[in-house]
């Protein structure tokens, strides 16, 4: 058997805020994967790739997991010694989830219990979650575990709040004029230095106050209609959300295109958000009129994830 491949994820809503309790929305995205592979001759992409599962490998040696989910380290580290790598081309920095989907791979293959996504309760996604957290810390400092669990699962996510998950169904994909998509910033993305100035910014009792009354209610009521196909009350609260992150999360936001969103904003034409934790990598776009938004970005690499 050939193995799985781990798609890409992209969170469409709740950068930041499920950090203080919002809602979240997550999608795979499988225009970009990764798989475990075995190599002979290495590459230098392979043999810097084998090296990292190497220090993972004794990461996870020093980890104690719930027995129902426990990985088989050894068996790991063998594979390791036979030139296994994570053959991905998933971009680093760009907040669409590499180590999510190399986590993923990791747990699928060598954990000694076998699930099947699609028959994982709720309350199991909640455990898994928890476990993921641990596993992707490694990378960033700290992980909620929804990037590997989204990854694993390959499936839509729902992000209740911090501790409970479900799987969702998002509508069904139309030939319409609309669409959401994937703006290229040009530049990389560092979640740890983002994320710190967020906790700055939480310092800030003024800040917290228009995070919570504002900010959350925006991504919340966005999940909301977005599920129930509601396309006005959608894009009003869309504009807000980009109003708001635009004054409120500037540093985030990759200089070259504080333009842009500001344009988008001013003329109603599109709007934009942040994909992950910003500061490089992807933005997101939504537009009702995908054509006479794309004119206006032009320049920028984009690419569209959803019509409707």
């Amino acid at each position: 058997m050939t193995n799985p491949l781990f798609y890409a994820k992209i969170l469409l809503f709740g950068e930041y805020g499920i950090i203080e309790d919002s809602q979240g929305l997550t999608l795979p995205y499988s225009f970009y994967k990764g798989t475990l592979k075995f190599s002979d001759n290495q590459s230098d992409f392979e043999k810097k790739s084998n090296e990292s599962l190497q220090k993972y490998s004794d990461y996870l040696s020093t980890l104690e997991l719930p027995k129902d989910f426990k990985i088989d380290v050894d068996a790991f580290k063998k594979d390791i010694e036979k030139g296994l790598f994570f053959d991905s081309n998933i971009p680093q920095g760009y907040g669409v989830g590499s180590s999510g989907a190399l986590v993923a791979a990791i747990f699928e293959k060598y954990s000694f219990i076998k699930y099947i996504p699609e028959s994982i309760s709720k309350i199991q996604l909640k455990d898994l979650k928890k476990v993921f957290g641990e596993l992707e810390s490694y990378f960033h400092g700290k992980s909620s575990g929804i990037d590997p669990l989204i990854c694993y699962m390959n499936l839509p996510i729902l992000i209740e709040n911090k501790e409970s998950v479900d799987k969702v169904s998002i509508p069904k994909e139309e030939a319409g004029k609309g669409a959401i998509f994937l703006i290229d910033s040009g530049s990389v993305g560092e979640t740890g230095p983002m994320v710190q100035i967020f906790f700055e910014k939480l310092k800030n009792e003024g800040f917290r106050k228009t995070l919570k009354e504002e900010f959350i209610k925006y991504n919340n009521a966005c999940i909301d209609s977005f599920l129930n196909k509601e396309m006005t009350p959608f894009f009003k609260n869309l504009k807000n959300l980009s109003k708001w992150a635009y004054v409120h999360f500037k540093p985030m936001i990759p200089t070259n295109l504080y333009n842009a969103w500001k344009n988008g904003i001013d003329t109603n034409a599109y709007y934009l958000k942040l994909c992950g934790s910003g500061g490089g990598g992807y933005i997101l776009g939504f537009a009702k009129d995908y054509e006479k938004a794309e004119k206006m970005l032009e320049g920028f690499n984009k690419e569209v994830i959803y019509r409707f």
